[in-house]
């Protein structure tokens, strides 16, 4: 008789990185449950697979920190196996090999089924598009296309992501659809660029198609753009934003710097002026659109004025939503070659300035808000308060709507029509109209 039941494994996978990366770990958790796997996320359980970012140096740390972690876990005891894969592991994989042997395997970005494969699972074709979904059931991110074909000098992910490919309208209609079924409304369109989208399969930037298509999907109120690249940016994607309401007046276009000597440095096949110009172009052609840029300072040969340059255009332009990041010199990149002549302190100190400079756009923006109405999702419920957006915030990165729960209740999912009495620089406060 046997007193012992047979120990079941619970894979935990965890997502370290950017969106893009979330979307992998839903795909393989997808794969994962279909092979009859019990699979969680970020959760406790005996397997570990750790889907790591390698884009600059905090990310790389705070993905080699995870891997210590519990590769030591897994010394003690406390877990039976670890499995890494992503972007860290797709770049550094025989370095990682040898400083940190108490890995059972290592994967690149392209090697599911062998991940899977060394889970105990089998690769499902037939599940193209289908997965476990990890963020709030209201929103999804898409990814439209993988890899980047641009030659900007101081990226490392063609390196790690490959050559651009992008995915087939038909396909993505069809991931969309299966979202929608599930209770999905907001779509965040997702690739390393999506000015590129389609010049691969469709010999012409096919953007606006796609989005024609996605917006027939029933279920999906929202659609929301993220990562565009500035350089042969496809306008007729403009003119269906302005006519299309299921598409958010929002877009994310990193823009890195606006001096023209660093943007030659920089690979990026623009100019200050033909960069002012598309802004001012997309702010023409949507009224009141949302911008989302981000911008790095201490690149090397960046000097005092190129930085006056910048600070000054970002004073001009008052974006709406604006990140900044200090260089990070990374290993086989173009700008690899050039000496990282910028102090930290001095990074540091141009990042906190350009901050500084936002935070007061960005409050002078919200105080405007005060008194209007606006439509908006219901993300969750934090302490004592429901927590929303509007169409101009994407999750994690932009302002939050906060309604007091004590006073209303709202439901998580729902789009609510939210007046707004109160506002700080990052964050409104709302009450139902």
């Amino acid at each position: 008789m046997r007193t012992k039941s047979v120990k079941k494994n619970k894979i935990n996978v965890i997502t370290l990185g950017c969106s893009k990366n979330t979307y992998d770990s839903e795909v393989l958790m997808g794969q994962l449950k279909a092979s009859g796997k019990e699979v969680v996320h970020e959760q406790e359980g005996n397997i570990v697979v750790i889907n790591t970012c390698g884009f600059i140096d905090n990310a790389k740390a705070e993905s080699v920190n995870t891997i210590l972690e519990y590769a030591d876990k897994k010394a003690n005891g406390i877990v039976d196996k670890v499995f890494v894969t992503g972007c860290l592991s797709e770049r550094y994989r025989p370095d990682l090999e040898k400083e940190i042997p108490n890995v059972d395997q290592y994967f690149g970005t392209t090697e599911l089924p062998l991940l899977l494969k060394a889970l105990g699972a089998d690769y499902k074709h037939e599940l193209l598009g289908e997965r476990l979904t990890t963020t709030p059931k209201n929103y999804a991110y898409l990814k439209i296309a993988e890899g980047c074909d641009r030659p900007c000098s101081f990226c490392a992910i063609p390196l790690m992501r490959g050559k651009h490919v992008s995915q087939p309208i038909e396909k993505l209609v069809k991931e969309a659809e299966g979202l929608a079924k599930n209770g999905v409304k907001e779509l965040i369109l997702i690739a390393q660029d999506l000015t590129y989208y389609g010049l691969d399969l469709y010999k012409k930037r096919n953007l606006a198609e796609l989005l024609e298509n996605l917006v027939k999907v029933e279920g999906i109120e929202w659609i929301r753009l993220h990562y565009a690249f500035p350089t042969g940016f496809p306008m007729d994607v403009l003119e269906l934003m302005r006519n299309e309401p299921k598409i958010c007046n929002y877009i994310d276009i990193p823009l890195q710097h606006i001096s023209d000597n660093i943007l030659k440095s920089m690979k990026r096949g623009t100019t200050k002026e033909k960069t002012t110009k598309l802004l001012q172009e997309f702010r023409k052609a949507v009224p009141g659109i949302t911008i989302r840029t981000t911008l790095i300072v201490g690149y090397p040969g960046e000097t005092q004025e190129d930085f006056e340059i910048l600070r000054e255009w970002v004073q001009e332009m008052k974006f709406e939503r604006l990140g900044c990041f200090t260089y990070s010199h990374e290993e086989n990149t173009g700008a690899y070659a050039l000496v990282d002549d910028v102090p930290e302190e001095v990074k540091k100190a141009r990042a906190a300035e350009i901050m500084d400079l936002q935070s007061q756009i960005s409050w002078d923006l919200n105080q405007e808000k005060v008194g209007k109405t606006f439509k908006c999702v219901i993300d969750r419920k934090e302490g004592t308060y429901f927590i929303g957006r509007t169409e101009f915030d994407s999750p994690d990165v932009d302002n939050e709507v906060l309604i007091d729960a004590s006073k209303y209740y709202l439901k998580t999912g729902d789009f609510v029509t939210i007046k707004i009495i109160d506002a700080t620089e990052y964050d409104l406060y709302g009450e139902p109209a």
